[in-house]
């Protein structure tokens, strides 16, 4: 089967804890570098939606993949992305629905990722932020 994404290789030493949602390691070679802005849970009117921690995950992940998509990128380009979240428990709790919603919204290609856990986000009613690099071929 020919790779989708030929500059892009997602690596996973078997000597590593197996991953879950991410991918360890990603190399990237030739093509562009895409830097995407850290995206709330804003909607056009710039408002905060979604009372739960799934729903801003979903809206946030929507806006940077909308984002993606206005350079000419797909999910599948996405080489490293960072979650900053208000509540890492709920985080971890939600993790099963936050899996679905990314595979529904971003397919089974897995960047390298983080979660990190912040005190607050600049939009006060953000529960969660999600910036990332992609490489475009």
């Amino acid at each position: 089967m020919t790779d989708p994404h030929p500059s892009l290789v997602r690596t996973n030493p078997p000597e590593l804890s197996p991953p879950t949602g991410f991918s360890h390691a990603v190399t990237a070679t030739g093509g562009r570098l895409v830097f995407l802005a850290g995206q709330t849970a804003l909607d056009g009117a710039g408002a905060v939606v979604g009372a739960t921690l799934p729903a801003q995950f979903r809206r946030a992940l929507a806006n940077l993949l909308t984002a993606l998509t206005a350079v000419g990128g797909t999910p599948a380009d996405l080489a490293r992305l960072t979650v900053h979240t208000t509540d890492v428990a709920a985080y971890r709790a939600s993790a099963p629905e936050l899996g679905r919603i990314w595979r529904e919204l971003a397919g089974r290609d897995y960047p390298a990722m983080a979660v990190i856990g912040v005190v607050r986000l600049w939009d006060e009613a953000a529960m969660v932020e999600l910036d990332g690099i992609a490489v475009l071929p």
